[in-house]
């Protein structure tokens, strides 16, 4: 027996010896049990053996105490195998966004086009955001690598800014509406304003 394997055969017995101690075994009980598995086994030469081994180690040391699915079901374990299920995981995970496939990107860019307007000041701009939105969906209708089919429609530029110019007058008024009471009471005398306040 060379050097080598017998300083392994150590330090498996002695592995063993403390995963026996630590499992609540006293010193020389340890030894013992040690010894009368040396007994009934060779070396640990197969690999569903060293395996087992390596588990019955690290069940002894706690290693698998507290785990964080113990005694409760694994997450998306029964679910139908999906291929790209671990990209999915990280865009969750993660919260990217851009990510989608061109239709549920643009599905989700129209039900917040009109947001996206309303934050807009200058018509110019309102525009540029209309065109470039329809010349993505254009793009995507005309894709050739396949995938889901586009239904979000292009919008009508002229139509959309008599809508947007409608919404941007409506907040103006109310606007002036909630201001006007304060515009009146900066009109009022300095002397009547002292006397009410």
């Amino acid at each position: 027996m060379n050097y080598r394997s017998e300083r392994a055969r150590r330090l498996e017995r002695l592995s063993e010896v403390r995963a026996a101690r630590r499992s609540g075994s006293s010193a020389a009980e340890a030894i013992e049990q040690v010894d009368d598995d040396e007994d009934d086994e060779s070396p640990i030469t197969d690999f569903a053996a060293k395996a087992d081994f390596e588990i019955r180690q690290a069940t002894a040391r706690g290693d698998f105490d507290n785990l964080k699915y113990a005694g409760k079901p694994i997450p998306n374990l029964g679910e139908s195998h999906d291929p790209d299920w671990w990209v999915k995981g990280l865009i969750e995970r993660e919260k990217l966004s851009g990510l989608a496939p061109a239709p549920f990107r643009l599905k989700k860019e129209d039900a917040e086009l009109d947001d996206t307007l309303d934050k807009q000041y200058m018509e110019s701009r309102a525009r540029e955001i209309l065109e470039d939105f329809n010349r993505q969906v254009i793009d995507a209708r005309r894709q050739l690598l396949g995938g889901p089919p586009v239904v979000t429609k292009t919008r009508d530029v002229e139509l959309e800014l008599e809508r947007w110019r409608q919404r941007r007058a409506e907040r103006t008024a109310r606007a002036a509406e909630e201001a006007a009471p304060q515009e009146e009471a900066k009109r009022s005398p300095w002397w009547r304003r002292r006397r009410s306040g």
